[in-house]
């Protein structure tokens, strides 16, 4: 796995972008869809137990999406640090690096799993849940929420490697977790009958696994970064990069999810069916783009390691390939899943309530048309990322649902009387704003500043 890595940082930095673009973003690909499996399994089970059951997951799935975005800024600055270091040469600042975002990530997980289960019944009743819907959310977001110690361990480990090249040893772990959730999700919803806490609790279980082995591989003395008790004590420069790169990018991830949160409450004014429906054309959605979100993180991976070795024009040309690549293929599948018999086929996968059905294939028709503006958004936001300007994409993040989506929603909802449809007319005309505004910021030519200090922190 070593030589693997110095092959692809070789290949990043002096060979085709092409092939170095598809060697890492592949592997992103496959261990993003293999991610994604997590809640799908969980969505087709819950869909065969009841919609009040699918609409709690839905409901409260924000909740948790809110600490782990906020705790991504500590992955992100990790991997674009670690990348930096690498690309300059530096293998001792980069495992220094490494220590210290994996203490910074764990302490972050506990800390957040741990309120988050005090406060989770105040919370479910906030959103506006009642009844089977509030019962349901309640047992599931207080069992799922003890997994994110064991998802941060997974998401270091991925942050690490990526850094370094390396896509492939995170997609195995991710799979035999999820593949460890497919046996325990039917075992736990429909045999033992524990509905939304046996999908918790099958989460919670396959995560752990997962993070057993993730946990094993950065203590292995073999690897080329690795966890070193020595190294594991918070470090004021350390601290301080981390901070200086992350902060932005888990406040802007953050306060994105929070918007999401407050989408989920007003999609629920209109009843759980409308929330299921909602859930799922999401969840399919996330399907589509997921190439996409893998350009970005791999133009990321690219851009810092590329510009800490002083090639910025090779992070730009990686970039526009990233844009090409993403656009072409979000427009040809969305042409396909956007017709309506195909859109409605997905969607039955997971709801057998015809309401439901009808709803989420009229949402997915309409995100699956426009998902080609995603393809700009990915892509330019891991060039900024890869440079250390993460308050433009945190900037960025926060204006596309406080700004842009709620001013939309606002507008369709009061002025136009469109119900429902007003929620899904809202996430794609604010995802298109956000693209053409940070497409008009990378014409600018404000990335090229790279914002990483390379100071020595040795502490």
């Amino acid at each position: 796995m070593k030589r693997i890595s110095e092959d692809v940082r070789k290949q990043v930095l002096e060979g085709s972008l092409i092939r170095a673009m598809l060697v890492i973003a592949v592997p992103v690909i496959i261990n993003s869809l293999i991610q994604t499996c997590y809640n799908l399994t969980d969505t087709f089970w819950l869909g065969k137990v009841g919609t009040d059951a699918l609409a709690a997951i839905n409901l409260v799935t924000p909740v948790q999406n809110i600490v782990i975005n906020f705790g991504s800024g500590i992955s992100v600055a990790g991997s674009v640090l670690i990348s930096q270091y690498l690309g300059a040469g530096r293998k001792e600042d980069a495992n220094r690096m490494t220590n210290q975002v994996f203490s910074c990530a764990v302490l972050f997980a506990c800390a957040c799993a741990g309120l988050i289960c005090l406060i989770t019944p105040a919370l479910v009743r906030w959103l506006g849940a009642e009844g089977g819907v509030q019962n349901a959310g309640i047992s599931y977001l207080r069992i799922v929420i003890l997994d994110m110690p064991f998802l941060f361990t997974v998401n270091v480990f991925q942050a690490v490697s990526q850094s370094r090249g390396n896509t492939i040893r995170p997609m195995l772990i991710n799979l035999m977790g999820v593949l460890i959730n497919m046996v325990l999700d039917p075992l736990l919803m429909s045999v033992l009958n524990l509905g939304a806490a046996g999908a918790a609790l099958a989460t919670v279980g396959a995560k752990a696994a997962a993070a057993a082995v993730a946990l094993a591989a950065l203590m292995s003395r073999r690897g080329e970064l690795r966890l070193k008790r020595d190294e594991l004590k918070p470090q004021r420069e350390q601290l301080r990069q981390i901070v200086h790169i992350g902060l932005p990018t888990a406040l802007g991830s953050s306060m994105m999810q929070f918007g999401f949160l407050l989408m989920s409450r007003t999609v629920l004014t209109y009843g759980s069916q409308a929330m299921a429906a909602y859930g799922i054309g999401n969840k399919i959605n996330g399907l589509i783009s997921m190439p996409s979100n893998a350009m970005g993180s791999a133009t990321a991976t690219m851009t810092a390691l590329n510009t800490g070795a002083g090639k910025p024009e090779r992070a730009r040309k990686g970039c526009r390939i990233s844009i090409l690549c993403s656009v072409c293929f979000l427009f040809a599948g969305g042409l396909v899943i956007s017709r309506p018999a195909i859109s409605r086929v997905l969607v039955s996968i997971f709801s057998a309530d015809e309401a439901v059905i009808a709803m989420a294939a009229d949402f997915l028709a309409l995100m699956a048309f426009w998902a080609w503006s995603n393809g700009f958004y990915n892509s330019l936001t891991g060039l900024f990322q890869g440079t250390g300007h993460t308050e433009i994409t945190m900037v960025s993040d926060a204006s596309r649902l406080w700004v842009y989506r709620f001013a939309t929603l606002w507008f369709c909802e009061k002025v136009l009387h469109l119900g429902v449809r007003s929620v899904w007319l809202s996430v794609v005309i604010s995802n298109g704003i956000a693209a053409l505004v940070l497409y008009i910021l990378y014409r600018k030519g404000l990335w090229r500043k790279n914002r990483v200090r390379h100071k020595d922190t040795k502490g």
